[in-house]
């Protein structure tokens, strides 16, 4: 659904429409077939077929779902494409993973660092010259 559309004004697009098909091997993975259809369900022979890939990382948190496209022209191509389309997608979501690692470690305030007087105590509690002192 597009961001500029109002809950009054809820349609489904007649001239995109997709019937969507699962191929699954029930081992490595699973590909989602696009099938391009007219308003009628006949399908549309003037738009792509489009491919889906879908597969799981495991992480610390449990499996990650991974969803990607696979660059194909026939189900044959989306199978033998799988395997470099997933690897693409699971090295992306490990550099993706990384980063928000690091941009959640980044935003920790530890003793001694910013947002903290001297010698890392807040402000307003002395401390930091080696000295006790009291307020």
């Amino acid at each position: 659904m597009a961001d500029n559309t109002s809950p009054r004004d809820v349609r489904m697009d007649v001239d995109d429409l997709w019937r969507e098909e699962i191929i699954t091997d029930r081992k490595i993975g699973t590909i989602r077939m696009m099938v391009p259809i007219k308003p009628d369900g006949s399908a549309d022979p003037a738009r792509a077929t489009a491919y889906t890939g879908e597969a799981q990382m495991m992480t610390n948190m449990g499996p990650l779902p991974i969803n990607f496209d696979i660059e194909a022209r026939t189900l044959a191509e989306a199978v033998n494409g799988y395997g470099a389309a997933a690897k693409v997608a699971i090295e992306r979501a490990v550099r993706e993973l990384q980063e928000m690692r690091r941009e959640a470690a980044s935003g920790l305030v530890l003793p001694g660092q910013g947002g903290f007087g001297p010698g890392g105590v807040p402000p307003g509690l002395g401390g930091g010259r080696g000295k006790i002192q009291m307020p």
